[in-house]
């Protein structure tokens, strides 16, 4: 996983409505990049709409919200249809970015070990660098934990 004070990997990737995002065309702002293993599964569900809960204070604080996991457009379309969401939602499917980051990896559910998106994220500053590395996050508590965090530099 990438570390604090390391520059963030630019991406390209597409949204929820198929336009193409890079993190580049977010220099200038705070950005919350989340990675999340799967669209409308109970723990992913309930960080983003933790984040959707307290989206109003990212957007007092002018941060950019960036959900990214390895399912399809049309996927991340009915996930944020379906709850509200109001930030973007960006597909990975080539598993290009989990990778990059660090976040592609061994997991353990329920007794069985498999690849996949592990749940972490990243604080970017407005020069594009990791201000804070996020792992093992709680989706119960994460959206209020970088809200503090970014309490404290704001």
């Amino acid at each position: 996983m990438i570390a604090k004070n390391n520059k963030a990997p630019d991406f390209a990737l597409p949204d929820q409505e198929g336009r193409k995002h890079k993190l580049s065309d977010y220099l200038g702002k705070w950005v919350l990049v989340y990675f999340y293993p799967k669209d409308d599964t109970p723990g992913c569900t309930k960080e983003a709409c933790m984040i959707r809960d307290y989206f109003p204070d990212f957007s007092k604080l002018k941060v950019v919200v960036l959900g990214i996991s390895v399912d399809s457009v049309k996927s991340h379309e009915k996930f944020a249809k379906k709850y509200k969401l109001p930030f973007t939602l960006l597909a990975d499917e080539n598993k290009e970015v989990v990778k990059q980051y660090g976040v592609w990896g061994k997991k353990k559910f329920m007794g069985r070990v498999s690849e996949g998106t592990l749940r972490a994220s990243f604080l970017i500053d407005p020069q594009g660098n990791i201000f804070k590395a996020y792992k093992n996050v709680k989706p119960e508590i994460h959206a209020k934990e970088v809200l503090e965090d970014l309490k404290k530099v704001k």
